[in-house]
């Protein structure tokens, strides 16, 4: 399918949906971009804040089910109702949140709170100054609960945490198995341990081309929306990596990534396509114009009920199942989501230790498990103050089955290295090059250099 058939398509069978975005949560509705009016009264009674600090402020990034108010307001006025500090709320969007708090640094007017990841946390604003040291909070205890790679993440190179950890996931590829099975391409699925090599996923989208004779999957490029699952298709299909080890350079012009990149773009089944990020593939996939998406995790397979299909399914009721990316050997790494919270230091012990207070009750208490579950994530800890939380979703057999067959192959949290904002747009300007034919190599060595240069 040409890029102007897929966008017609795409427009004919426009849905108003409002999908996870695939590169760090979901989208917030319109109305969570205003500051709460409120709802979380004070407490008339409760162990009163330290330092007489009765009142926060927290932002924060459309993170899975934290993105509505709705989902999470019992939790906090159960918090304002334990401690007597209120906890005014107010929801970012990706598309100007980093803005909006840079612009209150600038101000010295930033949250007193903040839910995101490591790149933004860590790398960003707590390299610079601005985040409190949280290691005081975690102890061997903590350490022998909360997932490693999830709490190295969170530490800076000179071993302060700026972000405690609360849920994680693991991207991944959804499939429509439908679409398979009518293209015979089923056979080269492992849809016991969900996963394929890279040979039988070139022989799936030749099979489904075959059949379909039309796109099959699209290299999206039009931004950096989604871009984990580019990447991780990328480096997956032939084992290149993206960074060094030490997360102070990127690599993806291994040979690797090169022969990767000439393989899907040889491929009559793979558009490369600069109309569409992560969610407008989403949409494809629902509507049954691709077969294949690489922006792909747990938030689509439990809930893609916001496109009105029911868990699991395309809008025609074809079965969405999910994968692993393919590898030579069927061995997968995958990119991973990882989130939590983080303090701003605006100079005021008071609110700190209010906000201290707020990341243990979310973080490390009995309330942690409700903390997760609202997420739609998986917890980021085995356990918190004796609460058991390493098979919260017991009661839901897809996310059983994702925390056995997805999760176990999260890979290095690579986001954390320098100059990773630029290094975003280098790769995705990078692939809309090769999507027009230019020098593979050549592409690749320019925009790798201008990353590089990025991150000093």
């Amino acid at each position: 399918m040409k890029m102007k058939k897929l966008v017609a398509a795409a427009l004919a069978m426009a849905m108003a949906l409002s999908l996870a975005a695939c590169g760090g949560g979901q989208k917030p509705p319109a109305q969570s971009n205003q500051p709460s009016s409120g709802s979380q009264a004070p407490a008339q009674s409760g162990t009163p804040a330290p330092g007489g600090a009765t009142e926060i402020t927290a932002w924060i990034y459309p993170v899975g089910g934290w993105q509505d108010e709705n989902n999470v307001k019992s939790l906090i006025d159960q918090f304002t109702a334990d401690t007597g500090i209120k906890v005014n709320l107010e929801w970012l969007a990706y598309a100007d949140g980093d803005d909006k708090v840079n612009t209150a640094i600038t101000a010295n007017n930033a949250p007193d709170l903040i839910m995101e990841g490591p790149e933004r946390l860590v790398a960003n604003w707590g390299a610079k100054g601005y985040m409190v040291d949280l290691s005081d909070m975690i102890d061997d205890t903590d350490k022998s609960e909360i997932n490693a790679a999830a709490l190295a993440a969170c530490t800076s190179t000179d071993g302060k945490v700026y972000q405690y950890p609360m849920f994680i996931t693991a991207h991944c590829m959804g499939i429509n198995l439908d679409a398979f099975k009518a293209a015979g391409a089923d056979q080269y699925l492992d849809l016991d341990t969900h996963t394929w090599t890279t040979e039988n996923f070139i022989k799936a989208v030749d099979a489904l081309y075959a059949k379909k004779g039309d796109t099959v999957a699209a290299v999206y490029c039009k931004g950096q929306g989604g871009d984990q699952g580019t990447r991780a298709l990328i480096n997956n299909m032939y084992g290149g990596t993206f960074t060094n080890a030490e997360h102070t350079q990127y690599t993806w012009d291994d040979p690797n990534n090169i022969k990767a990149l000439e393989q899907l773009k040889s491929m009559p089944g793979i558009a490369f396509d600069a109309s569409l990020e992560g969610g407008d593939e989403l949409k494809l996939m629902y509507q049954e114009i691709l077969d294949m998406a690489f922006c792909w995790n747990i938030a689509q397979q439990l809930d893609p009920a916001v496109a009105g299909t029911g868990a699991g399914k395309t809008i025609n009721g074809q079965e969405i199942v999910c994968m692993n990316f393919p590898s030579p050997d069927g061995t997968p790494v995958l990119q991973g989501g990882i989130w939590g919270l983080g303090i701003f230091n605006n100079g005021d012990q008071g609110k700190i230790d209010a906000a201290k207070q707020f990341v243990k009750y979310m973080c490390d208490s009995e309330h942690a498990a409700e903390a997760a579950k609202i997420s739609n994530f998986f917890s980021a800890r085995t356990a918190a103050e004796g609460t058991d939380l390493s098979n919260i979703f017991a009661d839901n057999a897809i996310m059983t089955d994702y925390n056995k067959v997805i999760l176990p192959n999260l890979g290095d949290y690579y986001q954390i290295t320098t100059g990773w904002a630029s290094a975003r747009t280098e790769w995705w300007n990078m692939l809309q090059k090769v999507g027009k034919g230019e020098d593979i190599a050549a592409s690749v060595a320019e925009h790798l250099a201008n990353a590089n240069a990025a991150a000093g």
